[in-house]
């Protein structure tokens, strides 16, 4: 007889507001230059293409952070609380914290990301994989807020983590997608979530260093054009929401390292003039005019650690690999 493991309890915090949604699109899209936020990368085809990036050679992010977490591991189970709650922001596909469970010990995960249906489908599977350990599901776009809810409180406080210290996890460098007054802001709230538990949690980031720009953008602009198609995507998802006709045939990916403002820019850049419509409105692209739509800063760890204590975190500690290019960093909170 087959045992079925019953799905984890999912909490959909994120309902599609598409008048804002697409008011925020046309914003962005009537400014010169003309920018779309990051968020509308993430459908569910975009997740999956990120997914394929992390995997490529060109990619250092993910396997140099996942080389920092084998290494010293059991460094950091001796500063981070066993049996916490781990709370992971932007989890895709849970896989980086399903790496640290045999390490960091959380007796729940709470596993936090934007595109609702494809958290749903991998958290099941982990469910599956991990029986005894209570998960929850969390559709929230934790870039706007990032906060515990009176539903998510409930479920924590009726949990076998009911005391628990509350670890917020974010892996990748994924707060490079922010601007530092943004960054800032993030990482009070998360703060604040960390502080609303027992004594003892915190915050374990993953956080990106600036580098030669040989290395940076082939990163994000790789020899097989996943990163392209990645960001050309993200076409179909504003054509879906807003109800535009872009071509993301007419577009080509940019992607470069913008050395005074360190951070790598992610482009889409007109081929031809174009005239993209959408209910209510339009706008002229110009050949080789550009659609700014992701940012990724990287940070030198001493200007990351000052971050960290204006957000209100203890005394941080990092781990580095070898060749300086990523950190990881523990804040208590």
């Amino acid at each position: 007889m087959t045992i079925q493991t019953p799905a984890p309890p999912f909490i959909q915090l994120h309902h599609e507001d598409r008048a804002a949604l697409r008011d925020e699109l046309v914003a962005g899209l009537l400014e010169t230059p003309a920018h779309i936020a990051p968020k509308f990368l993430y459908d569910a085809l975009g997740s999956r293409l990120f997914d394929a990036i992390t995997e490529l050679p060109e990619y250092y992010p993910t396997r140099t952070e996942a080389a920092i977490f084998e290494q010293f591991g059991a460094e950091m189970a001796g500063v981070v609380p066993g049996g916490s709650i781990l709370l992971d922001l932007g989890a895709g596909s849970c896989a980086k914290a399903a790496r640290l469970f045999p390490v960091l010990r959380p007796a729940a995960y709470v596993a936090i990301d934007i595109s609702v249906d494809y958290l749903r489908d991998t958290l099941q599977q982990l469910q599956k994989q991990h029986p005894a350990l209570a998960m929850l599901g969390l559709g929230m776009d934790f870039s706007a807020r990032f906060s515990i809810g009176a539903e998510v409180a409930d479920w924590l406080s009726d949990g076998p983590a009911a005391q628990a210290p509350r670890v917020v996890f974010y892996p990748g460098s994924s707060i490079g997608n922010f601007n530092p007054d943004e960054a800032l802001a993030l990482l009070r709230q998360a703060h604040a979530v960390c502080r609303s538990g027992s004594a003892g949690g915190g915050l374990l980031i993953g956080v990106d260093r600036a580098k030669p720009k040989a290395v940076l953008e082939p990163a994000y602009d790789d020899a097989l054009g996943v990163t392209a198609a990645f960001n050309r995507n993200l076409l179909l998802n504003v054509n879906r929401v807003l109800g535009a006709d872009f071509s993301p045939a007419a577009w080509q990916h940019v992607g470069l390292f913008n050395a005074p403002l360190s951070r790598i820019e992610m482009h889409l850049e007109a081929t031809t003039q174009q005239t993209v419509c959408w209910p209510g409105g339009q706008r002229v692209f110009g050949a080789g005019e550009r659609l700014h739509t992701e940012s990724s800063y990287k940070w030198p760890p001493e200007a990351f650690e000052a971050l960290l204590r204006e957000a209100g975190f203890g005394q941080a500690r990092h781990w580095s690999d070898a060749q300086g290019w990523f950190s990881v960093f523990w804040a208590p909170a």
